[in-house]
């Protein structure tokens, strides 16, 4: 798996911030790296280049990084890390409830932005590498590997990120039950930081997305004591 070739899109209004992240992406081998100062080039950018992976400010001159993520969401689930000099925790959950993947606060070491790029990248390659290259039906709702979009009776279901990689590996994993522990490596990170509840909170919002009774699940079932486990 080489993510050195994989393309890499920079979104701060500080230029400085910028050519010093760019300057030490290089230094790591990435040698696709795209850089932009405004919310509304991000997006003429993202709609060109497709990058692999985006990072991308809160705070922009003419619309914010939030809202620039809503739109890519919109077509795309492409891995979106989130710089900020906000640092309290409300901030962080409206950014990653709107689609982030995850969140730094400013300042901020580039190493530490590197490496959460490359983690986020390798969990992508991993995706890919597992999902089955086709469609899978279960109940009233099927989900489209391909394009990576969830359909109920026809009609397309509004996941975020996070809420469509945990799908993803609960049914890439159907034939066992995960922990809790698991499911948070595999979608968050090993280096995941958070609320203890954080599972059960995008569990939860998962089976009011997909389920017909989500007080009564009949597809992603929790195994007491032990974790999850996805029937189709």
């Amino acid at each position: 798996m080489n993510l050195f070739n994989k393309k890499i899109l920079l979104v701060d209004n500080d230029v400085e911030i910028l050519n010093l992240l760019k300057f030490m992406f290089q230094k790591e081998q990435f040698t696709n790296v795209y850089l932009s100062t405004t919310g509304n080039e991000a997006i003429q950018l993202f709609n060109q280049i497709h990058p692999d992976c985006m990072v991308i400010d809160i705070i922009l001159p003419d619309k914010s990084g939030i809202e620039v993520c809503r739109e890519i969401r919109q077509t795309s689930m492409v891995p979106i890390l989130f710089l900020s000099a906000k640092s309290d925790e409300v901030d962080k959950l409206i950014a990653l409830n709107m689609g982030g993947d995850s969140y730094i606060t400013k300042p901020f070491s580039p190493k530490v932005v590197i490496a959460n790029v490359a983690s986020m990248l390798r969990r992508t390659a991993y995706y890919t590498q597992q999902t089955p290259n086709n469609i899978l039906s279960f109940g009233k709702c099927t989900i489209d590997f391909n394009i990576k979009e969830v359909y109920k009776e026809g009609k397309n279901v509004n996941l975020t990120s996070k809420e469509y990689y945990l799908l993803e590996y609960l049914i890439n994993n159907r034939q066992m039950t995960v922990s809790r522990e698991q499911i948070l490596e595999a979608v968050w990170g090993d280096k995941f930081e958070g609320y203890d509840n954080t599972v059960m909170v995008h569990i939860s919002k998962l089976r009011e997305k997909i389920e017909d009774l989500p007080s009564t699940p009949v597809h992603i079932i929790t195994v007491k004591g032990r974790g999850y486990r996805f029937i189709v």
